[in-house]
C-alpha cells in the first residue's frame, strides 16, 4: 500500500512568478494574499517565489501569514567573485524560507547540470533554506519511454551532496519539460501519479524518508482537482494560472476542498 494512504494530506500549493511583475505589482499581489480570510491558508503549505528584487518586500507583507516566500534560484557558494549571482545567505537576509533549484528553464537556457543542482541543494540546506528541486523528462525522453530513467537519474543526483539526515529539508517538484509554459500539455493525472510514486521510491531508497513530491506543468483551475486527488501527488507548483492573485486563491480553495472531500479515503 502506498505511503500516501497512511497520513493526512496537507497539500503544498505554490507559484513562481518567473521574470514577471514590477515592485508595485509584487507588493499588491502580496497585500491581496495577506488580506485573504484567515482560514485561506490553513491545512495547506502555501508559498510564492517572486523575482529576486522583491523578495524582501513580499516577505515583509506576508510576515503575518503562514505563506512562505522564497527565491527562484541561488548560487552554491556563500560569497565571492560570482557576478550577478545570489547566495543562500543573501536569500535568508531577504526573508526567504525556501528556494527553487533546477527548473528546466535553468537547465536548458543556462546550462545547469545535475552536478550544479546538487551543489545548490547542499548550499540551500546548509543555510537553512528548504530546497524545492525541480526534475522532469524532456519531450524526447517521454516519447522514447525514458521518463522513469530520467527521473531516477535526476533524483539520485540531487541527493548526492547531502547527508540522509538533511533530506527532510528537500521537496521535489516533478515538472515534465513538455508540460511547462505557454502551449504546454498537462500530464495526465494517473501518469503523473505513477511518476511521483517512482520518484518517492528512489528517494526512499537513498535517504529512508518520504520526500514530498509536487506536480508542476500547466496546472490550472480546470485540472488542479484531478491532480491533487491522486494519492502520490503531495501538492501543486503553479505557473501562469496563479500570476493573478484571484487565480491563485481559486486554486488554493479548490485544492483544499478536494483534499477534504477525499480525506477519509486517504487516511485509511
Amino acid at each position: 500500500m502506498s505511503s500516501a494512504m497512511h497520513k493526512k494530506k496537507i497539500p503544498w500549493i505554490g507559484t513562481g512568478w518567473k521574470m514577471n511583475k514590477l515592485g508595485a505589482e509584487a507588493a499588491g499581489y502580496a497585500a491581496s494574499l495577506a488580506a485573504a480570510p484567515a482560514d485561506t491558508f490553513e491545512e495547506a503549505k502555501v508559498f510564492v517565489l517572486p523575482p529576486f528584487p522583491y523578495i524582501r518586500d513580499v516577505a515583509r507583507i506576508l510576515a503575518g501569514t503562514s505563506v512562505s516566500v522564497g527565491g527562484q534560484n541561488m548560487h552554491w557558494n556563500d560569497a565571492g567573485a560570482w557576478t550577478g549571482e545570489i547566495s543562500g545567505p543573501m536569500l535568508r537576509d531577504c526573508g526567504a524560507a525556501l528556494v527553487e533549484i533546477g527548473h528546466s528553464e535553468r537547465r536548458m537556457h543556462f546550462n545547469e547540470t545535475d552536478e550544479a543542482v546538487a551543489l545548490k541543494v547542499a548550499a540551500a540546506i546548509r543555510h537553512g533554506l528548504l530546497a524545492l528541486v525541480c526534475i522532469g523528462d524532456t519531450k524526447e525522453e517521454f516519447a522514447a519511454g525514458g521518463t522513469a530513467d530520467a527521473l531516477e537519474r535526476q533524483t539520485r543526483a540531487l541527493f548526492s551532496q547531502v547527508p540522509a539526515s538533511a533530506s527532510a529539508n528537500i521537496v521535489i517538484a516533478y515538472e515534465p519539460v513538455w508540460s511547462i509554459g505557454e502551449g504546454g500539455t498537462p500530464a495526465e493525472p494517473r501518469f503523473a501519479n505513477q511518476q511521483h510514486a517512482h520518484i518517492k521510491q528512489v528517494a526512499r531508497d537513498i535517504c529512508g524518508l518520504d520526500v514530498p513530491v509536487l506536480y508542476g506543468g500547466s496546472v490550472n483551475l480546470d485540472n488542479c482537482r484531478a491532480l491533487i486527488a491522486e494519492p502520490e501527488i503531495d501538492g501543486l507548483f503553479i505557473g501562469r494560472a496563479a500570476w493573478q492573485v484571484s487565480g491563485f486563491l481559486d486554486i488554493i480553495r479548490a485544492v483544499k476542498e478536494t483534499v477534504r472531500e477525499r480525506q477519509p479515503e486517504q487516511a485509511l
